[in-house]
Order: C-alpha cells, then sequence, then structure tokens
C-alpha cells in the first residue's frame, strides 16, 4: 500500500497528552505496572471513519513493567521477518530509558485498541509501521519514564527534577539512591500522568540508531518460534480445497465417493471456494482431495490469455485515458522538440509466492471461535471471519502467529484465506465438532490469483536543441486494485486509482511539461499489492525510459539524472552515495557494466547500481549490487540492511524468472520449478549504504523492491546496446547464471 509521508516533527518539542484519550495505568497481580494507549472510537467496520483531531498521535500499544524489572512491550503489528518486534520496542524503550536486556515483546490480541494510527484498521504493510509508529511509541515511553520519576520524587521527598533515569533505573546522584523501574512499578500505578512530557533530543539517543540485537532472533534460531503452520490442536483436523481451475469458475455437480473411500478422509463438503476435503492428517486430506470426481461449469469465469490480454493493452496505447497528471502544455513542446522518443514496456502478473503456505487454523465452539494464523490485516480478517460465523467480532479470538513471509498476500482485500477457511470450519463444527486447519498446497498458491497486476506503459519524451527533457508522456493500462473493495474511498479518486499511477504521476524529475493518464482495465484475475506495488513496474519504465533520453542526448546517465534533480537535496544525496560506493563512471575490473537508477517511494529516498556480464552466449551474470537509502531516522540500522538486502533478492527474483501467464483462463504455472526464486548461488554480493538524516522515518521493506529491475536493465544495456522492454529477463534468451 502507498501513503503520504507524515509532514517531520522536532523530535524535542513537548507534547500534549490527554488522560483521558491517552493513557491508562493499573497494576499487576504482584506488584507490576501495567500502561495501555488505546484510541477512544470503537472500531465496528474494517475501516473506520477518521479519528478525532489529535487521535493520530495516540499510541496503541500496552507497555507492561513487572517487579523483575522487565519491560514488555506488546506490539501490534505482525512480525514477518521484517523486524517489527524489535524496531518498535526500540521506541518505547528511548524514551524510557530502559536497559535493552530487560526489554521484551510479546504480539498482542486482535482488538481496536491496536489500530493502525493511519490506516485505522489494525493492519501491518505498506511500509508504514514505523512511519505511524515513530512518535507514537516514543511518547508511550516517555510517559511512562515520567511516572516512574514521580514515583521514586515520592518515595524518597525530592523533587523530580533532581532525578535521572538510565537502564531501567530511577537515580537521585545528590544522596546516591536508586530503584529500579520494578521495584517503582507498584507505587507508580497509583499516579496521575502528567500532561506534557517532552521526548528527546535526537542527540541524546542510546538505543535508537544502534544495531541492537533482534528480540525474536533467539526463538527463530533455537526453533521454539511457532508460525501458523506450525500450530497444533488436540483432535485438530487438516482440511484441503478442491478449487475451479479458472478464476470465478463454478462447481456443476461433484461426486464424493472415491474420496470418502480414502483412509483418513472424514468429511467432504461443498463450500463457496469449491470442494473442501476433511481428514486426520494432511496426506490423507490431499489424497481425498485428488481422488474427488468435479464437473466444472464451463461457461462461468475468466477466459483470458496472456497474449490476447497484451494485444489488448497495445491497442489502448492509442486511445487517451483517465487524466492523472497534466502540467504545462505537452502538445506545444511535442511541436519545438529536436527529438521524439517512445518506448513501450509491458509487465507480466507477479505471485507473492511467501515460503510459509496460506493456513488458518479455527476452533469453532458455542461460544465463539478461536483462530491462528499469520496475516497482516488481523482487524479485517477478524471482522471477516465473524461474518461468515454470524458471531460478533469481540467472539473471534484471533491470535497472530510468526508470519513467514507475507508481500502484501496476507492482507487480501477480499479476506480470502480467512473467509474460505470459515466456511470450513463451519461444516466441520457442525458436523464432526472439532478444530481444523485449512491448508493451501503451493500448487493453489501459485494458482490461486492475488497477483500483481499484469500492466502495460508506454512512454514518449522531446528533447530540445541543448538536449533537455522539454516533454513527458506516461500512458498505463493496468487493472485496479483498490476498485470495488472496501479501499476505494482512500484509493481511488476521480477514477484513477493511486495504486496504479505511483512512480509515474510522482516523478521527482525536472520537466515542465508532463502528461500522466491511465487505462483501467477489468479482468475475473483477482489481483493485490504486492512489495512496491505499483512502482514495481512504473519505476522500470521510468528508470529505463530516463537512460534512453541520457543516451540520445549524449549524456553520462548519473550526469543526466543529477541535472534533472537539482532541486531534489534527498534524491542526490542517495544518488551521489551510490554513485561514490560503485566508483562510477569507472569501469569494472572485470570486464561487467553498470546500470544506475534513483527513485522515491514510502518516504524513503533509493539509488542502486547494479553491476552484471553477457558474454557472447547470453550467460548473465549479476555480479555486484549497490544501494544507497535514506530513510530518515534509523531506528535499527542492521534491520534497515537487511531489508535491503531482501529487497534485492526479491526484486532480483520476479526480474530474472517472475511471470504468471494464463491460456484460456488456466494459470500455467504451478509450483517453484516453474515459478523459481533466487537461489543462494545466484545472490549478487550486496552492499548497502546508509545515508544520514534527520527527517521522519519512511519505509524501508518496499522501496528498494523497484529499483532492481531497471538497475539491472540499464546494465544490460551498456553490455549489449540492447534494451530490455519486457519482463522477466528468461523470455530474453538470457542464460541465468
Amino acid at each position: 500500500m502507498s501513503v503520504t509521508n507524515p509532514p517531520s516533527d522536532s523530535a524535542a518539542d513537548s507534547v500534549t497528552i490527554s488522560r483521558r484519550g491517552f493513557l491508562q495505568v493499573g497494576a499487576l497481580v504482584g506488584g507490576g505496572l501495567l500502561v495501555g494507549w488505546h484510541i477512544s472510537a470503537t472500531m465496528r467496520g474494517a475501516m473506520a471513519a477518521a479519528p478525532a483531531a489529535g487521535a493520530a498521535l495516540q499510541p496503541n500499544a500496552f507497555v507492561r513493567i513487572t517487579p523483575d524489572n522487565l519491560v514488555t512491550v506488546i506490539v501490534g503489528h505482525t512480525e514477518m521477518g521484517q523486524g517489527v518486534s524489535t524496531a518498535l520496542p526500540m521506541l518505547v524503550a528511548e524514551e524510557l530509558d530502559a536497559d535493552w536486556n530487560l526489554v521484551r515483546w510479546e504480539q498482542s490480541p486482535t482488538a481496536p485498541a491496536y489500530a493502525h494510527p493511519i490506516m485505522h484498521t489494525q493492519l501491518t504493510g505498506g511500509s508504514i509501521t514505523t512511519m505511524a509508529q515513530y512518535e507514537p511509541q516514543r511518547k508511550a515511553g516517555a510517559a511512562v519514564r515520567a511516572i516512574l520519576l514521580a514515583a521514586a520524587a515520592k518515595r524518597w521527598n525530592v523533587d523530580s527534577g533532581s532525578l535521572h533515569t538510565d537502564k531501567s533505573r530511577v537515580l537521585h546522584a545528590a544522596s546516591g539512591r536508586s530503584a529500579s523501574y520494578g521495584e517503582l512499578a507498584s507505587e507508580a500505578a497509583g499516579l496521575a500522568v502528567p500532561d506534557n512530557v517532552a521526548l528527546k533530543d535526537p542527540r541524546n539517543f542510546k538505543i535508537i540508531g544502534r544495531p541492537v540485537r533482534r528480540l525474536d532472533g533467539k526463538t527463530k534460531s533455537d526453533g521454539s518460534a511457532k508460525f501458523g503452520m506450525d500450530v497444533m490442536l488436540p483432535g485438530m483436523l487438516t482440511a484441503l480445497i478442491a478449487r475451479p481451475p479458472i478464476f470465478k469458475g463454478k462447481v456443476r455437480s461433484f461426486d464424493a465417493g472415491k474420496a470418502r473411500q480414502v483412509a483418513g478422509v472424514l468429511g467432504v463438503y461443498q463450500v463457496p471456494a469449491g470442494i473442501a476435503v476433511v481428514a486426520k492428517d494432511f496426506w490423507a486430506a490431499k489424497l481425498g482431495r485428488d481422488a474427488l470426481v468435479i464437473e466444472w461449469d464451463a461457461v462461468a469465469g475468466e477466459r483470458v490469455s496472456s497474449d490476447m490480454q497484451g494485444i489488448v493493452y497495445r491497442q489502448l496505447m492509442d486511445v487517451a485515458g483517465t487524466v492523472a497528471r497534466n502540467d504545462g502544455n505537452v502538445a506545444a513542446a511535442q511541436k519545438s522538440a529536436k527529438q521524439h522518443l517512445s518506448a513501450d514496456y509491458q509487465f507480466p502478473y507477479l505471485t507473492h509466492a511467501a515460503m510459509e503456505p496460506l493456513h488458518a487454523v479455527f476452533d469453532v465452539r458455542a461460544d465463539g471461535c478461536e483462530v491462528w494464523l499469520g496475516t497482516q490485516w488481523p482487524g479485517g480478517d477478524q471482522l471477516a471471519i465473524a461474518g461468515v460465523l454470524g458471531l460478533k467480532p469481540e467472539q473471534v479470538k484471533l491470535n497472530t502467529m510468526f508470519t513467514g513471509g507475507g508481500f502484501g498476500r496476507r492482507s487480501s482485500l477480499g479476506f480470502d484465506v480467512v473467509v474460505d477457511a470459515a466456511h470450513v470450519a463451519k461444516a466441520v463444527a457442525q458436523d464432526l465438532k472439532q478444530p481444523v486447519k485449512v491448508v493451501w498446497t503451493r500448487d493453489q498458491d501459485i494458482k490461486g490469483g492475488y497477483y500483481r497486476p499484469a500492466s502495460y506503459c508506454r512512454l514518449s519524451a522531446t528533447l530540445d536543441e541543448q538536449g533537455q527533457v522539454s516533454s513527458w508522456t506516461d500512458r498505463i493500462a493496468v487493472q485496479s486494485i483498490g476498485g470495488g473493495s472496501i479501499m476505494e474511498p482512500f484509493i481511488v479518486k476521480d477514477g484513477v486509482d493511486s495504486l496504479s499511477t505511483e512512480g509515474a504521476q510522482d516523478i521527482p524529475y525536472a520537466i515542465s511539461n508532463v502528461l500522466v493518464d491511465l487505462h483501467t482495465t477489468h479482468y475475473q484475475v483477482p489481483v493485490l499489492w504486492m512489495r512496491s506495488v505499483g512502482h514495481s513496474f512504473n519505476a522500470y519504465a521510468v528508470e529505463t525510459f530516463i537512460d534512453e533520453l541520457a543516451h540520445a542526448a549524449g549524456k553520462d546517465a548519473y550526469q543526466f539524472r543529477r541535472e534533472l534533480l537539482k532541486n531534489k537535496p534527498r534524491h542526490l544525496g542517495v544518488l551521489d552515495a551510490v554513485a561514490r560506493a560503485c566508483a562510477w563512471p569507472q569501469p569494472a575490473a572485470n570486464g561487467a557494466h553498470r546500470g544506475i537508477v534513483v527513485h522515491d517511494s514510502y518516504g524513503s529516498f533509493v539509488a542502486m547500481a547494479v553491476e552484471a556480464s553477457v558474454d557472447k552466449n547470453r550467460k548473465l551474470i549479476v555480479h555486484k549490487v549497490w544501494c544507497a537509502i535514506d530513510c530518515g531516522v534509523v531506528v535499527n540500522a542492521d534491520l534497515v540492511r537487511a531489508q535491503m538486502e531482501s529487497s534485492v533478492v526479491f526484486g532480483l527474483s520476479s526480474t530474472l524468472f517472475g511471470e504468471i501467464t494464463l491460456k484460456n483462463g488456466v494459470v500455467e504455472q504451478s509450483n517453484f520449478d516453474d515459478y523459481p526464486v533466487l537461489r543462494m548461488y545466484q545472490t549478487p554480493k550486496i552492499e548497502v549504504v546508509l545515508v544520514p538524516s534527520s527527517e521522519h522515518p519512511g519505509g524501508v521493506g518496499e522501496p528498494a523492491v523497484a529499483c532492481v529491475a531497471p538497475a539491472l536493465a540499464n546494465a544490460i544495456f551498456f553490455a549489449t546496446g540492447e534494451r530490455i522492454r519486457s519482463l522477466p529477463l528468461k523470455n530474453h534468451q538470457f542464460q541465468i547464471a
């Protein structure tokens, strides 16, 4: 998802906190301190109305301090490898002056109290967790620290201004007295919360900006971490669903006789998604599913083929679309131009291909339901489950587990995973009265839709007598992700889906005459955001076309960009940093060639250079990637570097191999053999440069993904003279080493 970066704030400013809407203090059994934050409005729908003024400043996490001096931060966002279970506690711990060795984390329950302060629903996505929580979580820590100081001042009968804190202790220098937070917890629970709490000057940070250890590292290393697929309940059954071979297909009739004969199969049920086979274990369920005899409706469903879709998209390039941006006078600039250039770009459907299969574990009881799964959108899933089962949301206890990769797939706008599973669980509860785990097999995941949409772009530009870009047009044809969903009011404006045009509508280059328009196409193939969303194709078209313009103008690709970005200091900062890192424009020692790009998204700025070689047999080797990022204040340097490295691997996988194709409505790929991802031996060396910044934090999970493909394509041009205008690269007769 794409959001606007909030305005930068001054970290040292004093802030006003409302006692009623912000902080709740209570004592725990055993003398501990529980400090909770909540938004005042109760969420009754998947998307609530905009909060009252100031509500976006109210934290939505809980902090627990126990007598043993442990500080536990309860995290309302999903940990799916990106490190949110470390980053958010760091924000609290910094202002709390906590000893990091005594900080712990817990996954929150699913409840309105944990709604995202920007999205107003409990959701993890769009690289906006740290961006949104940077100030609220720091305020949380600062407020708790103030209460503890007040408790110590009362205990020792001194002025709180004479006290200071360090490593989870309150200290009184004049008398030499000190007390741990755990010792003061019960006394602090009875004190009033101050209205004004000052945040630290960033120059005094001790935790933020440091590469502190990950709080989830140990359990993931020793195998004790529990993912959704690891959940095993007493008496739990396993279910698989036979789904239509084409999207929106229907069951005409089925024969479950052979399936019921498979040892271990206990039930076969028709559900909206298809035919569910329920068994004692996975293998029995799979054999039972394979034994089903199903006649599918030959009329219903999508019958599109990728080649025909490409023809339709190319035809749309000759027709004006809905205007997304119109600056200056493009037509006049085109008439007076010296050079005219144009290029068409085509991109396929892509699937998320997370390593952990899609799943959901349900235990439906008379008084409600308990669910375990890896999800990016527990708030929406809880409501969707309640709707299927006829329950109130509070009757659905949803446990968010460690998630083995999400990339957007586990925040489906149709909540398909939990809706399908809820229908199965409902049938099982009525018949067998046992909990059930509903699993998507890998082939179902690859074939199951909710893809990054296929798209087509035509870029045209003109150069004047001085080789300056005098006009720029970008026409896009793509399915809408937000249209027709609960997110449409937030994503689609004046007929333009912002996820379709992001990275194209907002190009940073200083060009006076710009026209961007959009054709929104309609197919029954389900589409969804995938890591970097519209930037994944728009950045490719923009950054490879900029290279074409530089070449046509006879200018260096790096210097050409610098000229167009002279009023964009953060773009220039990362562009210059990556140029220094790769020693641009010096040739590579191994005879390879480099491509360079710069792009901003999710509040962050990324420049990337890729070094690659292509020999006479078209053997393609990606040798090294340099990535420079300005993401504002860096909360944890190691986490940022890890996200940049994972972005390169993820983006390179799609660039080299990623492609979902359809033939008469049937998806042709089914597993990692025909939808491969990057292997370790194919992974290049990756060097990450963190550009210092005091700006408000931006996202780090997605911004670099969009840069890999164009940087590699630009390197291939310098190596071969060939422009790559469609992906993946495997379709261009390269031997991928």
